[in-house]
């Protein structure tokens, strides 16, 4: 006897459910919907995404090894929380790799296209999540073709990192049309062949962005005005956060 056809549509795979939870939470957290220290409770989550707590689970361990979300025994998972401190931890080792990496992908004549298209998409961004995960795509195709797999996957351990960072600190001094300015100017001069200055430029890209959205006064990571910058971004995430969820 043959069993009967089943009606309706097949469920929804998990690994689809819990990229579909990944996604949104991502969105969310680089738009500041989710602001930093926002607890991510999983079955307010799962409610809300219309799934069980195991794809959110999934999901929220999945941005907690990408340094978006912090995951706690007693307290549970919450949206990292940016400082000074944080962000010069991030960029220092950016800073240490992605420069030279850069350089080694211009000396070998690495196609371009892909750091092209990543350009076009941040220029059309419609919120700081798209142009920073857009910003994060032109980095990775100029470090990527390096020729050393060790040093690209150090780098693109930084990525999402680096996009929270760059999007909170957008939220306090919006740069962001400087920063394209000078991803133009970094890829002119790899597109030219010239290695060492493209280096120069990222090199100088990179230090310049820390030191406009996070200055210091001298007395340390984490004190002084950088705390102030911070502040004025947490206060901005938390008022969206709010108004999104009126």
């Amino acid at each position: 006897m043959k069993n009967a056809p089943l009606s309706g549509s097949p469920p929804v795979p998990i690994p689809s459910r819990t990229q579909f939870v990944l996604e949104h939470l991502t969105h969310a957290i680089l738009t500041a919907q989710l602001a930093p220290g926002t607890p991510l409770v999983e079955t307010e989550l799962a409610a809300r995404f219309g799934v069980s707590k195991t794809p959110v689970r999934e999901a929220l361990k999945t941005l907690a090894g990408r340094g978006l979300v912090v995951m706690s025994e007693y307290k549970g998972a919450a949206v990292r929380t940016v400082d000074a401190a944080m962000a010069r931890s991030v960029y220092d080792v950016r800073l240490l790799l992605e420069p030279e990496a850069m350089r080694r992908t211009v000396a070998g004549r690495a196609g371009l296209a892909a750091a092209h298209a990543a350009l076009e998409r941040a220029d059309s961004a419609g919120d700081s999540a798209e142009r920073s995960l857009a910003n994060r795509d032109f980095h990775r195709a100029l470090y990527l073709p390096c020729g050393n797999p060790l040093l690209a996957r150090m780098l693109d351990d930084l990525r999402d990192q680096a996009a929270l960072v760059s999007s909170v600190a957008w939220q306090a001094r919006p740069t962001w049309e400087r920063e394209a300015a000078e991803h133009r100017a970094i890829l002119a001069r790899a597109e030219e062949g010239d290695a060492d200055a493209a280096a120069g430029l990222l090199r100088e890209h990179i230090e310049g962005f820390v030191r406009r959205a996070f200055p210091t006064d001298g007395s340390g990571p984490g004190t002084g005005t950088a705390d102030v910058a911070v502040d004025e971004a947490v206060d901005v995430a938390a008022t969206v956060d709010e108004e999104g969820a009126a």
